[in-house]
């Protein structure tokens, strides 16, 4: 049974940092990229950040660059979303995507989602 349990959401002030993480199971994690998506309230699902699988190139809305840091370490079988100088607008709820495409098929999972809150 796949499982993608995220942690560490909560309430932050403006300007201040989470970190999320991710923890697979279930999946053979070193080869499926990983992503961050949101949605805020009354907001289509937006992708945040994603980090590839085997040479960990990542990807970022323009919206969070050089604010927010995707990582992964795959002898834990987790990814990680550093958020730092946090606004208001980033208020959503996370979810953790794993996503592995061998020739036709696609393999995707998704977790349950972490609320993040940025108050003003």
């Amino acid at each position: 049974q796949v499982q993608l349990v995220e942690s560490g959401g909560g309430l932050v002030h403006a300007g201040g940092s989470l970190r999320l993480s991710c923890a697979a199971s279930g999946i053979t994690f070193s080869t499926y990229a990983m992503s961050w998506y949101r949605q805020a309230p009354g907001k289509e699902l937006e992708l945040v950040a994603t980090i590839t699988s085997t040479d960990g190139v990542t990807n970022y809305a323009d919206s969070v660059k050089g604010r927010f840091t995707i990582s992964r370490d795959n002898a834990k079988n987790t990814v990680y979303l550093q958020m730092n100088s946090l606004k208001p607008e980033d208020t959503a709820v996370y979810y953790c995507y794993a996503v592995r495409v061998v020739l036709t098929w696609k393999y995707d999972y998704w977790g349950q989602g972490t609320q993040v809150t940025v108050s003003s």
